[in-house]
């Protein structure tokens, strides 16, 4: 695994950590972040040796901040991916597609496309320094689909819209009281804490941890369509003023003005 350039790839006794690799950016995902994510999550996919993967970021301030921001103003997109497309949707039907439990591991800052995918994973372990929220409405994009539908199963709709409507931040122990969050760890116990729940799990039937995960996947499959729409929509959207001004303003450091939008 040593192509990798923005994601560390690690497997032991079982377990598969995935670490996101860009603690300079709050481990912020560019296309290229994605897409070795997507063939992470592959590998231990493929592996007989896996049968428990962790997702995490590496350093101790954020566990993913979402999308480069930077990377966007400087190009107007994410940049080059093997593909050509930004397959942030991949890596999100892979997360759920793996038949196998993926535990969040979250080290700091799971804000915006990072809260997203810690929603994703099937269990969530943070440390209690760990800061949760949305961003998009504040930078000029939104992450509807799994973003909304899953968090609104997760933790009721007057919470998910509060969440996404004020975009704010909340503790550790908050998302853990709201069910964001299965458990909450001092920051120097979490990777423990995730060997300790990964080791339990690696006692059981790996064919019955598969059949049950896509059962409770079923009950939510009709997001991914949702999803498409908003993806398509999002497409159209970053490429208007009203976007460019959340974009700018972010990379600013200001506060956006949208007032000049609030009658669309």
């Amino acid at each position: 695994m040593d192509d990798f350039t923005d994601v560390v790839y690690e497997v032991e006794d079982g377990l598969a950590w995935i670490t996101i690799n860009r603690p300079e950016r709050y481990n912020s995902f560019r296309a290229r972040t994605v897409d070795e994510l997507v063939l992470a999550f592959k590998r231990a996919w493929a592996s007989d040796e896996v049968g428990v993967i962790a997702l995490t970021g590496a350093g101790d301030k954020a566990f993913c901040t979402g999308g480069d921001q930077k990377q966007r103003m400087e190009t107007g997109d994410y940049g080059p991916s093997q593909s050509g497309l930004f397959e942030v949707d991949s890596l999100h039907r892979v997360i759920r597609d793996v038949p196998k439990p993926v535990i969040a591991a979250v080290n700091g800052y799971a804000i915006g496309g990072g809260h997203v995918l810690h929603l994703l994973c099937d269990l969530t372990i943070a440390a209690d320094n760990a800061t949760f929220g949305q961003n998009g409405p504040r930078v000029g994009s939104f992450d509807a689909g799994f973003g909304t539908g899953l968090m609104a199963r997760a933790i009721g709709e007057k919470r998910a819209r509060e969440i996404w409507f004020l975009c704010r931040k909340y503790s550790a122990e908050q998302a853990l009281d709201w069910g964001l969050a299965n458990k909450v760890v001092p920051a120097d116990q979490l990777h423990k804490e995730v060997r300790a729940w990964a080791d339990e799990i690696l006692k059981l039937s790996p064919t019955a941890l598969k059949v049950l995960k896509q059962s409770f996947n079923a009950d939510t499959e009709h997001f991914a369509g949702i999803g498409q729409m908003a993806y398509s929509s999002l497409k159209l959207f970053g490429e208007t003023a009203e976007a460019q001004e959340g974009i700018t303003a972010f990379n600013e450091k200001r506060s956006p003005d949208f007032s000049a939008y609030r009658g669309n």
